[in-house]
């Protein structure tokens, strides 16, 4: 059998500056990357206008660096790296960055600008600023842009929407992302607003081969105290603390790199696109979604309904689909209150209250997330690490193993699916369920399609802890169990709380209108592909060979 997929080796960066405090515990810590103009060491940041660029369209380049000269390259970031473009002696120069540069942007001035050719493939760009007299391997800087399709497609396309709601929603580059930050006098409230107008955080583009995922490649023993390596890993290499939850490296390429192998012929768009030009997903006969997708908005979940229903298909093989956002001066600014959209969101006392920057499950918005995808990840959530269910199967458990999906796999009743793969977690979606004669249906519930099937399923919880020793509430602690308590059952008493904790994560399968939608809901589903799980490698190829062999409306 082939060996594990590779990750991309990326040697170790001179432009990574730490901010932190070594004397807290691990999963207290606040670190994030920010531009320090230290004597002695050599920085070079770069960002872009836009992430999705079409044919003929111009890129900005923004910089801001302590030498005075790089030179551009524009590269495939799939396959050998195809060179797109290069400009020599680009002129560089320091540029302060404002303290809210993570949420108001870096405002750098531009070093560059290249054009899209009508001759680019649709897919993902290295935008790179490599350092004047560096080794071919070395960067200064680099930066990913995705130059979307350009008319109908070919025949037997993929294409392959990323999660860059979920990134921006992650990135704490500058000090503040939509989970902790520096907006606020003791710097530990998330910021409800974020800038992409800055770099990514380190981690987010490429990791070296050794980088952990959030799932251990082996549970922990009987006894273990709630650990989190890729958490120590981060804080000892100097990558992002969230580079293993989101993000190009840790996900999307994955997928895009075994799909080459395989030899499907994949397309690229962002969510952004979604949302500002839905017609991207025309003509399309299989649209795919992949690693951890948590933030959409309204129009982001429009063009995909509005795509199944007019004879699409969506395969999802992805996690957390939870909270809505909205995209505001052409998508450089993200907005989410989360878990305080009643307080302090301005749309709560208006018409428009079901823009509201919360949970899909609040009655309020009234758009639970089963209508788009059969999943919900307020059903789920978390599963194989730290202090929730560490210990699992690592997989589904199969109960309708005569699905078309697990054609040819030797998968049997009773038998796990993705367990040598370890894909069942970080964050994975469900919805409310029964047993009857040994076989999960779903229950009546908000928008859940009437023909949803529950392929397969596995356990997960809301609550973390305590560890064996009773004296670590963990990293997530009761938060998001509290929350779900209170839009669930008005309360969080213990009652409520321990109602909530229960959770599972599902494979599914349904139609609706005249397209169809698999859903394989974990974030970690790639995980397979990279270790070469077999049984997740037969059922992601029997969906989209499936999906593909299709007439596309």
């Amino acid at each position: 059998m082939p060996g594990p997929l590779p990750i991309e080796r990326l040697p170790q960066n001179p432009t990574f500056v730490l901010r932190g405090g070594a004397d807290r515990p691990v999963h207290q810590r606040q670190w994030y990357q920010l531009p320090g103009r230290d004597d002695g060491v050599a920085e070079c940041w770069c960002y872009t206008d836009a992430l999705s660029y079409g044919a003929g369209d111009r890129v900005e380049v923004f910089a801001s660096a302590t030498e005075p000269l790089a030179d551009l390259e524009v590269r495939a970031a799939v396959g050998p790296g195809r060179l797109m473009a290069r400009q020599k002696g680009v002129a560089l120069s320091w540029a302060d960055t404002p303290e809210n540069a993570s949420t108001d942007g870096c405002g750098w001035p531009a070093v560059a600008c290249f054009q899209i050719g009508d001759d680019w493939p649709s897919g993902a760009y290295w935008v790179i600023l490599r350092r004047r007299g560096a080794a071919e391997g070395q960067v200064g800087a680099r930066h990913l842009i995705v130059v979307r399709p350009a008319g109908r497609p070919a025949p037997g396309r993929l294409l392959l929407i990323t999660a860059d709601a979920t990134w921006c929603a992650y990135n704490d580059w500058g000090g503040s992302n939509h989970y902790e930050g520096i907006v606020d006098p003791e710097s530990n409230r998330f910021a409800p607003s974020l800038s992409n107008q800055r770099p990514w955080a380190r981690g987010f583009l490429a990791l070296p081969g050794q980088a952990p995922r959030t799932l251990p490649e082996r549970p922990p023993p009987l006894g273990a105290p709630i650990a989190y390596p890729f958490m120590d890993w981060a804080w000892q290499a100097g990558y992002s603390k969230k580079y293993a939850s989101a993000g190009w490296a840790s996900y999307e390429s994955l997928f895009a790199r075994w799909a080459a192998e395989e030899g499907y012929a994949v397309d690229m768009a962002t969510q952004q696109d979604l949302h500002f030009r839905p017609h991207v997903l025309s003509g399309y006969a299989c649209v795919v979604i992949v690693g951890h997708d948590e933030y959409w908005s309204w129009q982001m979940r429009d063009a995909v309904d509005d795509y199944v229903a007019g004879g699409g298909r969506v395969a999802r093989f992805a996690g957390n689909f939870l909270w809505q956002i909205r995209l505001a001066e052409e998508g450089r600014r993200q907005v989410c209150h989360k878990y305080l959209a009643h307080e302090e969101d301005p749309l709560r006392d208006t018409d428009e209250r079901r823009f509201l920057t919360g949970c899909w499950e609040d009655p309020v918005i009234g758009r639970p997330g089963h209508g788009t995808f059969g999943l919900d990840g307020s059903w789920g959530l978390y599963a194989g690490w730290g202090g929730m269910a560490p210990r699992g199967a690592g997989g589904f458990t199969l109960y309708r193993p005569d699905h078309w999906a697990l054609a040819g796999s030797g998968l049997g009743y009773g038998d796990v699916l993705g367990a040598e793969g370890r894909v069942f977690g970080y964050e994975v979606d469900g919805l409310d369920y029964r047993i009857e004669g040994g076989l999960p249906f779903p229950q009546a519930q908000g928008d859940v399609p009437d023909n949803l099937e529950i392929i397969a399923l596995g356990l997960a919880r809301l609550r973390e802890g305590p560890s064996e020793s009773g004296d670590d509430p963990g990293f997530c602690g009761d938060h998001d169990a509290e929350f779900v308590a209170r839009m669930r059952h008005g309360t969080c008493d213990p009652a409520a709380l321990e109602q909530v904790n229960r959770g599972a994560g599902m494979v599914v399968g349904f139609t609706k209108g005249r397209g169809a939608v698999f859903n394989a809901g974990a974030t970690e589903w790639v995980a397979g592909l990279l270790r070469r799980d077999a049984g997740v490698v037969q059922v992601t190829r029997n969906v989209l060979n499936r999906f593909l062999g299709e007439t596309v409306p």
